[in-house]
C-alpha cells in the first residue's frame, strides 16, 4: 500500500522560507521517481522538483536557484526547502510518486499523490 503525506505548508512573508516534507511509505525511494508539484487557483498543476532513483534532481525554471529537493532514504522523507517565496509561489504542494518515466515534469506520469499542503506568500 503506497501512502505519501505532506506537512510543513503554511503562510509566510514574500521573501521567507518553508520547508515541505513528504513521508513515502510503500515506495522504494532508491528506484522510483518522487516529485513535488503545485497547484494555483484556476492554474493546471505544474511540476516543481523531482529527484529520481539515482538521486537526480530536476527543477522547473520558475524555482531554480530558490528551491532544493533531496530525500533521506532512511526516514523514507523527500523534503522541499523552498528560500525567497514569492507571490507567486502560492498554491497547493502535492508529493507524487512514479513506478517509471523520464518526463519528471508530466503529472500523468505519476502513479501516486499525496492530498497537498497550503503554501501562501504575501
Amino acid at each position: 500500500h503506497v501512502q505519501l503525506v505532506e506537512s510543513g505548508g503554511g503562510s509566510v512573508q514574500a521573501g521567507g522560507t518553508l520547508r515541505l516534507s513528504c513521508a513515502v511509505s510503500g515506495v522504494t525511494l532508491g528506484r522510483n521517481c518522487v516529485a513535488w508539484f503545485r497547484q494555483a487557483p484556476g492554474q493546471e498543476r505544474e511540476g516543481v522538483a523531482a529527484i529520481a532513483g539515482d538521486g537526480r534532481t530536476n527543477y522547473a525554471d520558475s524555482v531554480k536557484g530558490r528551491f532544493t529537493i533531496s530525500r533521506d532514504g532512511a526516514k523514507n522523507i523527500i523534503a522541499l526547502q523552498m528560500d525567497s517565496l514569492k507571490p507567486e509561489d502560492t498554491a497547493i504542494y502535492y508529493c507524487a510518486a512514479a513506478k517509471a518515466g523520464s518526463r519528471w515534469y508530466d503529472r500523468f506520469m505519476y502513479n501516486w499523490w499525496g492530498q497537498g499542503t497550503q503554501v501562501t506568500v504575501s
